[in-house]
């Protein structure tokens, strides 16, 4: 698993916002286009890409998209 991989599986979530804005301290919930609909995006595109449940106090408990990485590499 790679962080530039889960960067633009991360991004591919995301309609409005521009691929550039993804790096690996973004903090996602900064974003404007982030709400609860996008975060479960996010949890959905996780279990289908690398096979892991992510729970939401997993996912309020990372600010950047590579705390996010960490938590699902440590679970995969």
């Amino acid at each position: 698993m790679e962080i530039k991989e889960f960067i633009q599986n991360f991004a591919s979530q995301f309609d409005d916002t521009d691929v550039s804005e993804f790096t690996a301290n973004t903090e996602f919930r900064e974003l404007d286009e982030w709400s609860s609909l996008t975060a479960l995006s996010v949890i959905a595109m996780v279990d289908d890409e690398y096979g892991v449940t992510l729970k939401g106090e997993e996912m309020r408990g990372a600010k950047t998209i590579e705390e996010l990485f960490n938590v699902v590499k440590s679970k995969a």
